[in-house]
């Protein structure tokens, strides 16, 4: 997308991966900055944070204003979902939480059950379209975690991603893998208020946003 032969090998390693985030080539920063580097012939990698630095500026350029508008409409639509999920703790995360999210972004709650099936259950009471779900391990911050997710489909062509928790992980912190700080999300009433007084806002460690 954008290309200057005076950046560091890490900057040029850190453009890339973002670009391949950004267009959707690849979804993991792992992978991204393996391909990236790889297709470059640089061994250094970038952390995640200055892929994410890039990625933003990249999703700016492109997007302008319409990044802002599309970020309100899908923190407006996580509340709806929110609405229905009351009794289940919802938290909005990810980059429609952080106020970070572009074109290609999906939104991010994560609910804490004890049963998905009543998940699913208020979903489809109020409507919502599920398009599949799925049993998920990964490894976060070195832990293998399972939990089940559900996928919804909206009518703007947004995505939203249902991340069920066990009821037991609903006070358990968990730092987060590219800015560094603790995942605190947003809850609903959180989000309402948001919504209502600055809702572009965006939720950073104040050390990085010097960098924006």
């Amino acid at each position: 997308m954008r290309s200057n032969r005076t950046d560091s090998p890490r900057k040029k390693v850190a453009s890339e991966a973002a670009c391949l985030l950004y267009t959707s080539q690849e979804k993991e920063f792992k992978q991204a900055k393996l391909k990236a580097a790889g297709a470059l012939g640089i061994r250094i990698l970038p952390s995640n944070l200055e892929v994410a630095l890039e990625l933003d500026r990249i999703a700016d350029e492109y997007e302008g204003k319409t990044r802002a508008q599309r970020l309100i409409q899908m923190r407006t639509e996580a509340s709806e979902i929110m609405a229905c999920l009351t009794d289940s703790s919802p938290k909005l995360i990810g980059s429609v939480w952080r106020g970070t999210a572009h074109k290609n972004s999906d939104i991010d709650i994560v609910v804490f059950s004890s049963n998905p099936r009543l998940v699913i259950d208020r979903l489809q009471e109020a409507q919502f379209r599920i398009l599949r779900t799925e049993q998920v391990s990964q490894t976060s911050n070195g832990e293998v975690e399972d939990s089940y997710h559900v996928y919804v489909g909206l009518a703007s062509g947004n995505e939203a991603e249902m991340i069920v928790r066990d009821l037991e992980e609903r006070d358990r912190e968990q730092a987060c893998e590219i800015y560094g700080d603790v995942i605190k999300g947003l809850g609903f009433a959180q989000l309402k208020k948001v919504l209502e007084e600055e809702p572009a806002r965006r939720f950073l460690p104040e050390r990085i946003k010097v960098q924006l």
